[in-house]
């Protein structure tokens, strides 16, 4: 018997091989979310568990357009490799590649061991870390909207919306997916096990919403991670494209990425609903009230994350049902952190700030991190909203563009401790990179705003 054959992957490649499998594709997320990955052919697994895939750590300083950033600890220091490590514990198969699983991988630095900075799962877990040192678990349940578009050549963009049906919110059936996408991308996505629960049309003509279970923070953020790669997977695999962009469309709403923020404390049969406490101020306990009013201390910091590129502020404004500004509401739709009517074990805070470009762990770690600082105040939040909202003579407004939000973030002493300093630079000299790369770009609305007249 040769020693890969006693080696402990080796169970995990005799199951993949008996399915059928033989590659396995690390996958990790990078500063905006987007997957990065290498497959590996089944007989290297155990080479890849034991000595890690070798990426270059710029990756995470790369931009969507593959400038590098000067970030530090990339090109300043030569660019150096990071190591990315199979976590075989999240292996899945590929429903729709055959012969193929994927699993998420853990990122370190080989020069000090330790997670990268720029890792977004490390951060995630950083936070989470600080939770549990005050007996708090939290669970979230991700909800997530896309526009799926069709391939239109000669046009501006190359791109249309698919089935571009008005009046068609929350249905389902030929009526505005003439093609049946959701059922498809339903079912296949079931089969890959990331707790998708159910779908829907959306606002929009090829808009649709789908939605998670409720899990852990890490297990939650994982799927929404997945979740967003694998419906950009299959749009490509029939001829199409998914967008998670906030407003792609100046003549269509956005999409946004809402948090469903509960907390348990106590283990096993003891533990329960930190947030629930029927004998409080509308069923809330001290605890929830506390993280609400951290989430409303700290919401323009957390629109750095939330609302992470210079299109999502495009999302924003009066009628949109995307929040604006920073308040709070009971069952209130236009309050930018609402409160579900149910409580007991279903006692939540849903955080609709977000839209669906954020980077799933670092809009759940901000999120865990502006409610843990709440918690650790005692702080109180202010009367709900009632009614209707979007009223700047009730609630201060949140930042109304990126570089805003980015000095909020940089200001916000307290939320960037706890999301670590080294994190809080790199993620600050990128985006603000995107702000100047933008600012030099001459759009098409200068054009035909200034060239005839001008």
């Amino acid at each position: 018997m040769s020693a890969s054959d006693t080696h402990p992957v080796h169970r995990y490649t005799d199951r993949l091989a008996a399915e059928g499998i033989d590659v396995v594709r690390v996958t990790y997320p990078d500063l905006i979310g987007t997957e990065r990955a290498r497959d590996v052919l089944l007989d290297h697994l155990p080479s890849a568990c034991d000595h890690g895939l070798a990426f270059c750590r710029a990756v995470y300083h790369t931009s969507p357009q593959g400038d590098v950033v000067p970030v530090a600890g990339g090109m300043d220091a030569g660019l150096p490799d990071i190591c990315v490590v199979p976590d075989l514990d999240t292996l899945t198969a590929l429903p729709w590649e055959p012969g193929v699983a994927t699993c998420l991988g853990d990122v370190t630095d080989p020069a000090t061991g330790r997670p990268a900075p720029e890792s977004p799962r490390d951060l995630l877990r950083t936070v989470l870390d600080r939770c549990t040192e005050h007996g708090l678990h939290p669970v979230v349940g991700p909800e997530l909207e896309y526009f799926l578009l069709d391939a239109t050549p000669g046009t501006p963009s190359g791109w249309r919306r698919y089935d571009e049906a008005t009046g068609v919110v929350y249905t389902s059936g030929l009526r505005a997916d003439g093609d049946n996408h959701l059922l498809r991308t339903l079912r296949k996505l079931r089969d890959l096990d990331i707790g998708v629960t159910n779908g829907n049309h959306e606002f929009d003509g090829g808009q649709f919403e789908i939605n998670l279970t409720h899990s852990d923070a890490l297990d939650a953020a994982d799927r929404a991670f997945r979740f967003k790669t694998a419906i950009k997977e299959l749009a490509r695999q029939e001829g199409r494209m998914a967008t998670f962009m906030a407003k792609p469309f100046n003549g269509a709403g956005g999409s946004g990425f809402h948090l469903h923020l509960s907390c348990l404390t106590g283990d096993g049969e003891d533990a329960h609903n930190a947030f629930d406490d029927p004998s409080a101020p509308f069923g809330l306990s001290a605890t929830a009230r506390h993280a609400a009013a951290g989430v409303l201390a700290h919401a323009p910091a957390l629109a750095a994350l939330a609302n992470p590129t210079i299109n999502s502020y495009k999302r924003f404004g009066p009628d949109t049902l995307a929040p604006w500004l920073v308040d709070w509401g009971l069952d209130n739709r236009s309050a930018m952190l609402r409160v579900p009517p149910e409580r007991g074990s279903g006692a939540r805070l849903e955080l609709r700030l977000g839209d669906a470009s954020a980077n799933p762990y670092l809009l759940i770690a901000g999120t865990i991190a502006a409610a843990l600082l709440g918690i650790l105040a005692g702080q109180e939040p202010p009367a709900p909203l009632e009614g209707y909202g979007y009223d700047t003579a009730k609630s201060a407004m949140l930042p109304t563009t990126l570089p805003a939000a980015l000095d909020a973030l940089e200001a916000d002493t307290a939320l960037t401790e706890l999301l670590g300093k080294d994190f809080t630079a790199s993620y600050l000299t990128y985006k603000r990179d995107e702000v100047a790369r933008f600012h030099r770009h001459v759009t098409d609305w200068e054009f035909t705003e200034y060239a005839f007249h001008l």
